[in-house]
């Protein structure tokens, strides 16, 4: 077995939580709602193109998952375009993001937190 790509993320909260980050991916990261199997929980795939990237379940306080200690994930990180767009869309709508430029190779990346605190990453290219 080899591994060919990361698939999709999938992000667990309790129900009040669910429309929330559906909204932030949607509206500040520009993913969209798309077909997502008949589960038997709420939830939704929020797509890139025809990817479905992010994967949002909805689930019982009882049924999230507790670390035991610190956790090593900081961040998911999207190849992006649009700079100038995406972050005059962010401070339209109120997002706090951080910028930065990846060393040598003059990429610029946009960081921000999602409703339940976890990091996002965009990737723009350096030719943007």
């Amino acid at each position: 077995m080899n591994v060919l790509a990361l698939d999709h993320i999938n992000l667990r909260a309790e129900p009040q939580l669910l429309e929330a980050r559906r909204q932030f991916y949607e509206e500040a990261i520009g993913l969209r709602v798309g077909h997502r199997p008949p589960f038997g929980s709420r939830g939704y795939w929020l797509y890139a193109g025809t990817a479905p990237l992010v994967h949002l379940q909805a689930v019982d306080a009882a049924d999230l998952r507790v670390t035991q200690g610190a956790t090593t994930m900081d961040h998911v990180a999207f190849a992006a375009s649009g700079f100038e767009e995406v972050t005059a869309r962010l401070q339209g709508l109120g997002v706090p993001y951080t910028t930065r430029s990846v060393p040598l190779t003059g990429a610029r990346q946009v960081f921000l937190r999602d409703p339940a605190g976890n990091g996002v990453e965009l990737l723009f290219a350096a030719a943007e």
